[in-house]
């Protein structure tokens, strides 16, 4: 038989928030001025892609346009592989005829800056 003592740690543990435990990889980033990217509930894996336009990140069910200032190419200790290395930190909302978001550090994978430069055929010399 289990103690009352065991019992109520493994409740506790049972109703810790998982997103909040989830967010500890991102506890560590900063944006460009040195402020948090994140608090708490602000950042999620997002699959990226390199077209046209830039990176584009799929939020809110749509493809976004990242601004270049915004992009981190590193990796994530924890990260789960879900996304190939894609992370977005910022808010959003969508509207039924509106997408609102505001980004505050987009992270990919060290790689993807060197498929960032050979698409702008720049060497990185």
């Amino acid at each position: 038989m289990l103690s009352k003592t065991t019992l109520l740690s493994v409740a506790l543990i049972i109703n810790l928030p998982l997103p909040l435990q989830a967010h500890d990889v991102y506890s560590h980033l900063v944006d460009e001025t040195g402020k948090s990217c994140c608090d708490n509930r602000d950042c999620r894996p997002a699959h990226y892609r390199i077209k046209g336009g830039g990176v584009q990140m799929f939020l809110y069910g749509h493809w976004l346009v990242i601004p270049n200032d915004k992009i981190q190419y590193r990796s994530i200790e924890g990260d789960s592989g879900e996304t190939a290395g894609g992370h977005w930190c910022g808010r959003g909302q969508q509207g039924s005829d509106y997408i609102f978001y505001a980004t505050r550090c987009a992270i990919l994978p060290p790689q993807a800056a060197k498929a960032d430069l050979e698409w702008l055929d720049v060497s990185g010399q």
